[in-house]
């Protein structure tokens, strides 16, 4: 464990619990969920609090759900329950009672709250009031809202440059909460905005902006219901996106057929029990994939050529009858590129790369070959790896040979994994932003916006640890545990001469911080907004680019809250003081005022104050979803790629680990110990591993065992894990992000997007030696 003197571990505490390993299941939700829901809630918030936030959730009028952005419908919602058992579990913390007073802070120092795993720091409650921990402090202590702006300014303003500073953001952070964070980023002086976006899908957004000119998916809810076939890649929705299992289940009732494709067998992706259906209450499971592909770990672009090779194939055979000539000919470029590229592969090394057989790639063809309405969804799985931007790109070109864009049941679906992650980049949380955005900020406000490409995620956390960056500023999420190379990461933390975390609850990257540390409590989602005596709400993008409104409902645990966006009109109006051209309070006061700002500024917002009234939002632009292209390179044609198989070659004691969350757990927020799908209870410190491999390396299921990585020459361990067998591909493992995160090279990082390669990692498995 990465520990200095008088400094707290940056991980979590080498330590285990008391594992019970149970059959994984078959089948997700059901009965046991709704129990897992409530009890969490009950719990955490009382039955009248909890109950009342859990009927407004995700309803219209109500507030936005703070865990995924799968898209509610746009007409039925549920009268029982329009929210999943995570979806519960995420309220259950953001509602509970139970909160942090400088009382807390006074009874327990950094060091000894670190000592607690990430699952005891996050049960503590939510922070009720501004703490600060001083330089050479031991101890969080309360500090005015004033003093602490006074302080954050006072370090802002000694930088030598603006771009000694980094602004990071996370996916729950509302559209106009973003919109007012970047334009004082940006007259400040930075384009330093590292986002939670760098570590997910930017290689989705790099791959579809290229592709089909939007950075987004082309899909709506009601395209699953309108689908022949849905291909699931790289995601796990029955624990990552609950949800989406209703929208499946439907799709299944017209009569969809589902292809899964992921390296270890999900109970989410193989059936579904409905609770709110009485066929799911009796236990009745409905089937979900028809056709299951297991491929290796980064597989998955072998797996697509291999699909593309077959359709080729079948193509030659019956030339017109299974591409869409007419769609690619009139919408794209490039074809006869592919077609030679595909006629030189292997169907049988595309299968041996892929870890599927090439009877079952055949089956996945089949349903294919004769439909043109297919829907292709993926999520981590896919986007972390080196080649993530060149297997998103893949699978365009699998969807641009079928037509299967910009028609009724057909198109793209990149799952997003944080409610308002897609917002953000929306309102222009970026470290590359575009020159006409950078033209927009100019005229409508008068200051002259930086220029300069600013800092990502990995971008800044090199900088941290160079001296480059100075004050490190986080509107929400929690840095340390999310990002790759722990140790790395948490040496550059703790050179930063000032850390700021705008958050909720507490969590292990307060605990990791520069000379100085300041922690601003703000609202959650459920909590209801007074500004000047008027309730006000704030508005979301989901998945599929809808806009809502979202209404907190609960009384805030604290009266001592600042809501985000007055957190950073406060702290502008003290950094920026007089040379400010933004009328700061007007934003402060009026949520309203802000959305009329970001009309002028953002395209596809007209009338926004008046549409996001509207009982379910409104639809953003999306040119692709009605077949209307717009790209850099070749106007209104898309472009077929040209992707490199990667390759991957393991010595004999290497493996590949993937990263995954268990069922309770929501990116880094711990809300259980167990996850009851993979079957196991009370633990998080274990490792799946092939029952082959384990007989073969002479380990024994249950033994304790280390983890090495050596990217680069440079060592990285991660101590006891429990070695489990399961279904997974030989040479493959999985383990729980965020305890193995410090196995993560820095510097492996997918091309172009430069995201980290979580999803694809080379360890070696050495049995444990106390230490």
């Amino acid at each position: 464990m990465y520990k200095t003197k008088d400094q707290p571990a940056a991980e979590n505490p080498e330590e285990l619990l008391d594992l019970k390993v149970t059959e994984p299941k078959k089948w997700a939700a059901g009965i046991p969920a709704v129990v897992a829901a409530m009890d969490d809630v009950l719990h955490e918030a009382g039955p009248k609090r909890g109950m009342e936030a859990l009927f407004h959730m995700n309803k219209k009028g109500g507030f936005d759900c703070s865990s995924c952005a799968w898209p509610d419908p746009d007409d039925d919602r549920s009268p029982i329950a329009e929210y999943c058992e995570n979806g519960a579990k995420a309220l259950a913390e953001e509602a509970t009672t139970k909160k942090l007073t400088g009382v807390f802070f006074a009874q327990n120092s950094v060091a000894d709250l670190a000592q607690l795993n990430d699952y005891e720091i996050g049960k503590k409650g939510r922070i009720a009031e501004p703490v600060y921990l001083p330089k050479g402090g031991t101890h969080y202590q309360p500090i005015s809202w004033d003093e602490a702006f006074k302080k954050i300014a006072g370090h802002l303003n000694n930088l030598k440059s603006p771009d000694e500073a980094a602004f990071y953001t996370s996916g729950r952070t509302s559209n106009e909460a973003s919109f007012t964070y970047q334009l004082f980023v940006r007259e400040f002086g930075t384009n330093n905005m590292p986002d939670c976006s760098n570590m997910c899908h930017e290689s989705t957004s790099v791959a579809l902006a290229e592709a089909i000119g939007i950075g987004k998916g082309t899909v709506t809810l009601n395209d699953f219901y309108e689908t022949d076939v849905i291909i699931i890649m790289g995601q796990n929705p029955g624990t990552n996106h609950p949800r989406m299992l209703t929208a499946l289940e439907k799709a299944k009732g017209n009569g969809a057929k589902i292809i899964a494709v992921n390296p270890l067998l999900e109970a989410g992706l193989m059936g579904f029990k409905n609770p709110q259906t009485v066929k799911g209450v009796l236990g009745i499971n409905t089937q979900l994939a028809d056709l299951y592909l297991q491929v290796k770990i980064n597989g998955d672009m072998a797996l697509l050529k291999a699909i593309e090779k077959l359709l080729y194939d079948a193509e030659v055979k019956a030339p017109g009858t299974v591409f869409d000539h007419e769609f690619i000919k009139y919408n794209t470029v490039g074809y006869t590129e592919i077609l030679h590229q595909l006629a030189t592969y292997d169907i049988d090394e595309l299968a041996v790369a892929a870890g599927v057989p090439v009877k079952q790639i055949q089956e996945a063809t089949d349903m294919l070959k004769d439909k043109k309405r297919i829907i292709i969804c993926w999520a981590m799985g896919i986007t972390q790896h080196e080649n993530g931007v060149a297997t998103v790109n893949e699978i365009v070109n699998l969807t641009l040979l079928k037509g299967s864009i910009g028609k009724p049941g057909a198109g793209l679906c990149p799952v997003r994994g944080h409610s308002n992650v897609q917002g953000n980049r929306t309102m222009m949380i970026w470290d590359k932003p575009k020159p006409e955005q950078l033209a927009k900020l100019k005229k409508v406000f008068g200051f002259e916006p930086p220029h300069k490409n600013g800092y990502d995620v990995v971008e800044s956390i090199h900088a941290m640890n160079e001296g480059k960056l100075k004050v490190f500023f986080a509107m929400g999420g929690n840095f340390l545990s999310a990002t790759p190379d722990t140790t790395y990461t948490a040496q550059g933390l703790r050179k930063m001469k000032l850390t700021v975390n705008v958050s909720t609850k507490l969590n292990r990257g307060h605990l990791v911080h520069g000379e100085e540390s300041i922690i601003l409590p703000t609202f959650s989602r459920s909590d209801k907004d007074m500004i000047n005596g008027e309730p006000q709400f704030i508005s979301c993008e989901n998945s599929m680019g809808i806009m809502q409104m979202s209404k907190g409902i609960l009384d805030p645990i604290s009266d001592n809250l600042l809501n985000e966006n007055q957190i950073v009109c406060k702290l502008a109006k003290a950094t920026i003081g007089s040379r400010t051209v933004i009328d700061w309070d007007r934003y402060a006061n009026s949520y309203d005022a802000v959305r009329d700002d970001i009309e002028k500024v953002i395209p596809g917002f007209d009338d926004y104050n008046k549409r996001i009234r509207e009982p379910g939002g409104f639809y953003l632009p999306n040119g692709p979803r009605i077949g209307k292209f717009k790209t850099e390179k070749y106007g209104d044609k898309v472009a077929f790629t040209i992707n490199k198989l990667p390759e991957h070659k393991l010595a004999d004691d290497e493996y590949m680990m993937t990263s995954i969350r268990s069922h309770d757990q929501f990116n880094t927020t711990i809300y259980g110990l167990d996850d009851r799908y993979r079957g196991i209870h009370n633990e998080r410190r274990v490792i799946f591993m092939n029952r082959k491999d384990i007989r073969l390396a002479g380990f024994k299921e249950g033994e304790l065992v280390d983890l090495y990585n050596y990217h680069g020459g440079k060592v990285r361990v991660a101590h006891l894990f429990v070695v489990v067998p399961y279904n997974i591909p030989e040479r493959n493992t999985a383990t729980y992000y965020p305890e193995t995160n410090v196995l993560v090279p820095i510097d492996s990082v997918a091309k172009k997007s430069n995201t980290p390669t979580s999803k694809l990692v080379l360890i070696k498995i050495k049995k444990h030696i106390s230490h």
